[in-house]
């Protein structure tokens, strides 16, 4: 439990609609559309954008809140008065600038391996939503997902390449149902429509779940092609896996 929060800015924000949106500290290309996509859309609707001030989503999410007028608060792994490099100083300051704020439990703390994870209950304290957008199978951004979890709050985990080790820990999730899958409005067409004719994948997975195994008995193809399809179909929201089953979204 945290008694007390040190701050810099509007610690107003504190008590505003906030969602988290975390994720890798190796985001990839993929996980950067997906924040340029996400934190948009949420600021849009309201929302105060809460994440872990690291490299990464964390940042991404940060700047992008910042770029498109949003506010956001940045929970440190370390004391409020430690020294931040320059860029991290910039960043800190643009938050504040915006009407956000930087927050941390300590003042003097230098940041070490089990600062992170503590300030990781903050992150899903202070919010009523969680979006994970990349996420390794151990990862701090799953460990804030498991805390929100017990916490009561809804978590939203992006669906990655199957082939991906940063998205290993979101589709988990999803397969494991702790978390809703969240894709962009645009991905969520109707399915029938783009695939009649085109897809013997969607024909197959109208009438019952099948793993890859499975699909290439009864279409001939190699894994490899059944698995480029199925990415694809993952990506946009079309099909989800549990248990090593595929079945339409």
């Amino acid at each position: 439990m945290v008694s007390t929060l040190y701050y810099r800015g509007n610690e107003n924000v504190l008590w505003d609609k906030c969602a988290a949106v975390i994720g890798s500290r190796k985001m990839t290309s993929y996980g950067l559309q997906v924040v340029e996509k996400l934190v948009p859309k949420l600021v849009q609707d309201g929302w105060t954008i809460v994440s872990g001030f690291m490299y990464g989503v964390d940042q991404a999410a940060h700047r992008i809140c910042v770029e498109c007028g949003g506010k956001t608060i940045a929970v440190l792994g370390w004391g409020i008065k430690v020294p931040m490099e320059s860029n991290d100083e910039k960043m800190a300051n643009e938050i504040i600038k915006g009407g956000g704020v930087v927050v941390s439990e300590w003042e003097e703390q230098k940041g070490a391996l089990w600062t992170f994870p503590q300030r990781n209950r903050i992150v899903a304290g202070l919010s009523s939503e969680i979006y994970v957008v990349e996420a390794a199978q151990r990862s701090g951004a799953l460990i804030t997902a498991e805390l929100g979890i017990k916490m009561g709050k809804k978590i939203w985990a992006v669906p990655g390449p199957i082939t991906s080790r940063v998205s290993a820990g979101t589709n988990k999730l999803i397969a494991d149902r702790k978390a809703e899958m969240w894709v962009p409005d645009d991905a969520r067409v109707n399915v029938a429509l783009r695939y009649t004719n085109k897809s013997d994948i969607y024909s197959l997975l109208q009438n019952e779940s099948l793993s890859v195994d499975e699909l290439v008995i009864k279409l001939g193809k190699t894994a490899v092609e059944i698995m480029a399809d199925l990415t694809m179909m993952l990506l946009k929201g079309e099909v989800q896996e549990r248990e090593g089953k595929y079945f339409l979204g």
